[in-house]
């Protein structure tokens, strides 16, 4: 095991402070600088290198989340666009015939974005169904933090944490524990409709509590409203049309191409842009330059304006990880051995318990969840696979099914559900804060893993 330093015991002291602070509803920016500043500190025992450490940072957490923000704000450009012609209002006419309360929009909304996730991935997916089903949840009362939500837990919390079709996710999970991919997913299968259902169905009792006693402000519904008395024309009628269709292609050729993440990402993209620069030329004639660029300077100032913030948070986690920490401060800055902060600290962690089945599937799930914390989920999936190994030996218990929890606890936290900037795509396209969604979240998800394991140290 590698022997922890003075790095490791800084980044997790003030992983505890951020914590802290999101969990008493303060923002979380200042913590986060102060962490970056500290490690580099301790790292190069200079108070310039520390300063510099703090830019350094956020240029890498830039870097890994540039395309995010530039899918999200070019869906953005061409939703600002369809507002302004009154075709979002026509397209979501054939859903709200059949989607009549906030109720059926909420589970609707996530068995769809359940569907799309299993092929093809839930960045993608968020995208597709977030900008023709947002419309539709608010025309019949669902607020755009319930909208959020159902995208979010569905899609990064079930759909990636099970990963029936694509594989991705049990695949290394099995490969690090030495089992089957298979045996990964079936004996995954109680323990993902548990964490799924408990989740979902908590922060769903939680919403509808607070829709209630009026806890839920929802700006984007009057702002609907207003778009809404725009007379439709000819052209707001063929985007109406065009728009969902040329979606449901890229659905098409993302299966027909085998398209995942960045790819089908990019897919989506390209496919707004090229729409909304059609669209301009055939609604505002010789005006089109100009509105295409009024629309694109929206869209990337509700993109940052979303992930600004969400920036420096995400600096410092990403620190938790052998390559940008390597990338912020050098090569040398790290223990011969270390696969990164957050990974040491689960090994150390793991290496300091009992070994009985209750706590096994404790540690997993914890082990798993810290790994999360650098807020990409796959990451932390071999040391969950190869702690499940040992676990599952050691009390004589199922590495599978071990295996399916450690993946469970650290899709669920690092996926995109409780970490800001991981699930940003969500937040952004509903138009709500990240650390809103993760507040939200997070006591849902925290009840869901504690039934999870309970569950898990029967299944063991």
């Amino acid at each position: 095991m590698v022997e922890l330093t003075l790095l490791h015991w800084i980044y997790t002291i003030m992983v505890i402070v951020i914590l802290a602070v999101m969990i008493a509803r303060r923002d979380t920016i200042i913590p986060c600088i102060a962490g970056i500043f500290l490690i580099g500190l301790a790292a190069k025992g200079s108070v310039i290198d520390g300063t510099r450490a703090i830019f350094d940072s956020l240029v890498v957490a830039g870097f890994e989340l540039f395309s995010v923000i530039l899918v999200i704000s070019l869906i953005v450009a061409m939703s600002k666009l369809m507002e302004d012609i009154g075709a979002n209002v026509l397209m979501v006419r054939p859903f709200a015939r059949f989607i009549k309360t906030p109720d059926i929009a909420f589970w609707f909304i996530g068995i769809v974005m359940l569907v799309v996730s299993w092929f093809f991935w839930p960045s993608p997916a968020t995208v597709l169904v977030g900008a023709v089903l947002l419309p539709v949840g608010l025309k019949v009362g669902l607020p755009a933090i319930g909208v959020a939500m159902a995208i979010n837990l569905f899609g990064h919390g079930i759909g990636l944490s099970s990963d029936y079709i694509i594989q991705g996710a049990p695949t290394i999970t099995a490969t690090a524990a030495g089992v089957e991919v298979v045996d990964v997913m079936v004996k995954g299968i109680p323990l993902v409709a548990v964490m799924g259902i408990t989740t979902v169905v908590a922060a769903y009792i939680f919403l509808k509590r607070d829709m209630r006693l009026g806890r839920i402000e929802n700006t984007l519904v009057q702002e609907y409203e207003k778009k809404k008395h725009i007379k439709p024309t000819g052209i707001s009628r063929f985007t109406a049309v065009l728009v969902p269709v040329a979606f449901a292609l890229d659905v098409v050729a993302m299966f027909v191409f085998d398209l995942t993440g960045g790819d089908a990402t990019a897919l989506v993209g390209g496919t707004a842009l090229i729409l909304m620069a059609l669209i301009s030329v055939l609604a505002y004639k010789g005006k089109a330059l100009d509105r295409a660029a009024t629309f694109m300077r929206e869209g990337f100032k509700f993109g940052m304006e979303i992930f600004g913030p969400v920036i420096p948070i995400a600096a410092f986690f990403y620190l938790g990880e052998i390559a940008p920490i390597q990338s912020v401060l050098g090569e040398a800055v790290m223990p011969v051995g270390s696969e990164g902060i957050l990974s040491d600290m689960g090994r150390a962690l793991a290496a300091a318990v009992p070994m009985n089945r209750p706590m096994v599937a404790t540690m997993e799930t914890i082990v798993g969840a810290i790994t999360g914390l650098d807020g990409s989920g796959f990451s932390g999936m071999s040391l969950a696979g190869s702690l499940a190994r040992v676990f599952g030996t050691a009390v004589d218990g199922c590495i599978a099914t071990l295996g399916a929890l450690g993946q469970i606890g650290a899709i669920w936290v690092g996926g995109g559900t409780l970490i800001p900037w991981a699930l940003l795509p969500a937040a952004a396209i509903c138009r709500v804060l990240p650390i809103d969604l993760a507040r939200r979240n997070f006591k849902p998800v925290m009840i869901g893993f504690i039934v999870t394991t309970i569950i898990a140290m029967f299944l063991i």
